[in-house]
C-alpha cells in the first residue's frame, strides 16, 4: 500500500509545479468567470482555473465540490496557471497547460486569490 501511495504521489509530483500560496476566497475573472484553486499535496502546490460551467458540472463552486468531485472520479484534467506578463506587459494568471490530477489521500483543495487579471481558458 506504501508504494502504491508514493506512485502517487511521485506521478502527481511530475503533473504539479509550485506556486505562490492563496489566500481564503477564490480568485474570480470578472469578466471570464474563471475560479482559480490551489491543489496541495505533501510535496508540491499547484493553481487551476475552472469555469462556471466546469464547476456547474462538478456539483459546486467551491473548494469543497472541487475536492469531493476529485475523490469521486479518482482523475481530473484541468487547467494549470501561472503568473505571466500579457500583451500589454502587465502581469496576468494565465492557463499554461492542460494537466491531470490524481486523487491522492495528502491532497487539499484551498480557494486561491491572485491581484493579477485571470485570463480565461479555452
Amino acid at each position: 500500500m506504501l508504494q502504491r501511495e508514493i506512485l502517487l504521489c511521485g506521478s502527481l509530483a511530475v503533473l504539479l509545479l509550485s506556486t505562490a500560496p492563496g489566500l481564503i476566497t477564490p480568485a474570480l475573472a470578472e469578466d471570464s468567470k474563471t475560479s482559480l484553486f490551489k491543489i496541495v499535496t505533501v510535496k508540491d502546490e499547484i493553481v487551476i482555473g475552472l469555469s462556471t460551467d466546469d464547476l456547474k458540472a462538478l456539483g459546486g463552486t467551491d473548494a469543497s465540490a472541487v475536492a469531493h468531485a476529485l475523490a469521486q472520479k479518482g482523475d481530473m484534467a484541468v487547467w494549470q496557471y501561472n503568473v505571466h506578463r500579457g500583451a500589454n506587459g502587465e502581469l496576468q494568471q494565465a492557463p499554461t497547460a492542460k494537466i491531470g490530477l490524481i486523487a491522492n489521500s495528502s491532497l487539499r483543495v484551498e480557494p486561491y486569490t491572485t491581484p493579477y487579471a485571470i485570463v480565461p481558458h479555452q
